[in-house]
């Protein structure tokens, strides 16, 4: 452990401002997003009903992923998180992997959470261009950024508390409408209308899994702030316990009760499930408060991405695998230049809007994630390694989550199954098709970079024996 201590100093800088309630919002806040409240449409399209499983299966990777991290990061919390975790105990071409497959995977799925923002916005704006909605908000948010990170975490804080709030509402609201109205409408029986539990059969129900996984996805981002927590190992396990129980609980009884009450033809054409909801139950106003929660939700998830991306950069920098420019920080501990870089998914984003409004949400959800898959593959790997060399080393950790090697093997069988599960499915043959190519070319780049490096280093080992032998002959009379 002590030559880790390296890699923390390497990723010294960063300023440790965020108490453990801002951690536990920031975990869940980067998690609950477009994923939910839009991204559960084109889920309910692949599976119907059956969504409900495919999220539970989902639920299942991002727990068994949670408590990996959770024991990682409590063993010693960084910015580099998981990435340094990857260069440290499997090999550096791992961690130099991770790191850019993560980032990659973060720049564009800001990029998914800002197209969302332009579609909501046409609800009450629909002849408003939306690539305007979206350089206002990304400017916004991009000025937030530059700030410190209290900065950062005060208005996440708050953004995931509406969020939290608002779920919460929903879900007593629909219980009531289900339950307790006496409307026949609503209830379960609607599970079984209009194609059954299982529509699409097993299959549809698998192929929503992919949509449920990059609806968890940056539930990872509490490792990553953690290298930023006033007191990391207590701000984890807290945020650990905490998050899991509220994802399954808002995941899995929201989309129970969307589809108890809303017909899945009235959900598929419409946008935001939860606005549908509203206009079917047709409480005055309420879709509008919702269409504006669901604003509030994809600005939070934007947030949290532009700052999770900006320190995985940073920590790339910092261990000599990016321009050193982007290793350096503010006074105010931001690092603004990787800040800057990050942004590069919105500019994506934008072009992609303008070119194919029809598909640019799906089209961003199928670029990010392959590198989400990828990462959380690579995690279960890491972690694997890290449990079996403290094993060897007889260290003792002062948090393990049970299950251990069962889960961990269980989590990146399963991840490599719905990677597989992309080439099946029209609407995310791109990830594959962009994906295999950009490890390819990330690992082509690392041997290019360390093969430099090298030579660098062997001529500058020339140049000081050249001086030493230099300054001998002229001491020769």
């Amino acid at each position: 452990m002590s030559d880790f201590k390296n890699i923390q100093q390497r990723e010294s800088g960063l300023k440790r401002e965020l108490g453990p309630k801002q951690m536990s919002m920031i975990a869940l806040g980067g998690a609950i997003g477009t994923g939910l409240f839009l991204g559960s449409k084109f889920a309910i399209g692949f599976a119907g009903p059956s969504v409900i499983i495919s999220y539970a299966i989902g639920g299942l990777i991002a727990l068994l992923l949670m408590g990996a991290l959770a024991e990682m990061t409590v063993a010693h919390a960084t910015s580099g998180s998981f990435g340094a975790y990857a260069e440290f105990y499997v090999g550096p071409l791992i961690g130099f992997l991770v790191r850019y497959l993560y980032w990659s995977c973060i720049v564009l799925a800001v990029g998914t959470e800002v197209t969302a923002i332009g579609e909501y916005m046409q609800f009450w704006f629909a002849d408003v261009p939306s690539w305007l909605w979206i350089v206002l908000f990304s400017g916004v948010l991009i000025g937030v950024n530059m700030f410190n990170v209290k900065a950062f975490g005060t208005m996440e804080y708050w953004f995931s508390t509406i969020k939290v709030f608002a779920i919460v509402a929903f879900i007593v609201m629909a219980a009531y409408v289900v339950f307790g109205s006496g409307n026949p409408d609503y209830g379960f029986h609607n599970y079984t209308a209009g194609g059954g539990f299982f529509p699409n059969g097993l299959s549809g129900m698998w192929f929503a899994v992919i949509v449920s996984i990059f609806s968890y996805l940056s539930i990872e981002m509490i490792a990553i702030a953690a290298g930023e927590a006033e007191n990391p190992a207590v701000a984890v396990k807290k945020a650990f316990r905490v998050t899991i129980v509220r994802l399954f609980v808002f995941y899995i009884a929201t989309l129970a009760l969307i589809l108890a009450i809303a017909p899945m033809d009235k959900i598929l054409s419409g946008g935001s499930p939860f606005v549908t909801v509203m206009q079917v139950v047709k409480i005055p106003g309420a879709d509008s408060v919702l269409n504006f929660v669901v604003i509030i939700a994809a600005l939070s998830a934007m947030n949290s991405q532009l700052y999770v991306s900006s320190r995985m950069m940073f920590s790339l920098s910092r261990a000599g695998d990016a321009p050193a420019i982007l290793g350096k920080v503010r006074a105010n501990g931001s690092p603004v230049n990787a800040l800057l870089l990050s942004t590069s998914g919105i500019a994506v984003a934008t072009i992609v809007y303008v070119l194919f409004p029809e598909q640019a949400f799906t089209l961003m959800i199928s670029l990010s994630m392959f590198g989400a898959m990828a990462t959380w593959l690579l995690i279960f790997v890491t972690h694997w390694f890290f449990r079996k060399r403290m094993a060897s080393e007889g260290r003792t950790l002062s948090f393990t989550i049970p299950f251990f090697p069962v889960g961990t093997i269980l989590g990146g069988v399963l991840m490599v199954a719905i990677l597989v599960t992309t080439l099946w499915v029209e609407d995310f043959k791109m990830t594959l098709v962009f994906g295999v190519p950009f490890v390819l070319a990330v690992i082509g780049i690392y041997y290019f970079t360390r093969s430099r490096r090298a030579q660098s280093r062997a001529v500058t080992a020339e140049q000081v024996q050249d001086e030493i032998t230099g300054t001998v002959v002229k001491r020769v009379p």
